[in-house]
């Protein structure tokens, strides 16, 4: 079985900062790790590995050159290969710029099993891994919180509000992962050591042009606008009601939301 997770480097801070003229994250000089949905897809690739034979595992970024360390650090974690996805023309891509030219790498590179994180912790749309499974015409399964694999499918325990799903889907297939999935494992001194030499297959535009159509990357491609940016105001502390009898704390209650003009 040939998996393939796709994984973002995200900024390890809530202190993040607006480019002004494009709205999209400035993303220089802050610390970095892999989003920790992803992470949990990638060991939970790593398990399956282990109980499929002959299975490997690929990791896939887009990004900047500096997205290399997420994936070294996925290769020292014990995946099998890694591709780079960056160049210039994927600048401000939006999540459908963003999955159009992910789907179109994992086009090229072919693949089985798909795994995604549930969602970024720098954007928190959820929405990248069910497009790029609707680019690929491949079924999907979000919110995963087990993986059994079969013959020729695979079983998924989904997480849904107060209850879970339990679906068969076959092969090929797309699945976002949270992350009680799997507990990343560490890295080995061993892995570290051997991920620094490995080599990181990298591809650009005009690797995928046969595929991808300029007007679809990048900030052209972006059909999503940001109107404007703000930090979220914090609420004013609420009036705490002591000593009234429940018929008085409900007639003050009351008071206070006709004078606030609520009812």
């Amino acid at each position: 079985m040939k998996i393939i997770v796709c994984i973002k480097q995200v900024p390890d801070t809530n202190e993040v900062e607006i480019d002004p003229q494009t709205n999209t994250l400035i993303r220089t000089g802050i610390p970095v790790i892999i989003n920790p949905d992803d992470k949990s897809a990638v060991e939970a690739a790593l398990e399956l590995r282990e109980k499929i034979a002959g299975s490997t595992v690929t990791v896939v970024c887009m990004g900047p050159p500096q997205a290399e360390m997420a994936l070294r650090e996925a290769l020292s974690m014990g995946c099998d290969e890694a591709v780079l996805v960056s160049g210039r023309k994927f600048g401000g891509s939006d999540t459908l710029a963003t999955s159009t030219i992910l789907s179109a790498t994992l086009k090229k590179i072919g693949y089985d099993l798909i795994l995604t994180g549930r969602q970024a912790i720098d954007g928190d749309t959820a929405q990248v891994g069910p497009q790029i499974a609707e680019h690929l015409g491949i079924p999907q399964v979000s919110y995963v919180e087990e993986i059994t694999p079969e013959k020729d499918s695979i079983i998924v325990m989904r997480q849904y509000e107060d209850r879970y799903h339990k679906i068969r889907v076959k092969l090929p297939c797309l699945l976002t992962a949270i992350q009680d999935l799997a507990r990343p494992r560490y890295m080995t001194v061993k892995g570290v050591s051997s991920a620094e030499t490995r080599e990181i297959r990298r591809m650009d535009y005009d690797d995928l042009s046969d595929i991808l159509d300029a007007a679809a990357v990048g900030l052209k491609g972006s059909p999503t606008q940001v109107v404007r940016t703000y930090t979220k105001e914090p609420k004013a502390q609420g009036a705490i009601l002591k000593g009234l009898t429940p018929d008085e704390a409900v007639d003050a209650i009351m008071a206070r939301l006709h004078e606030e003009h609520l009812i």
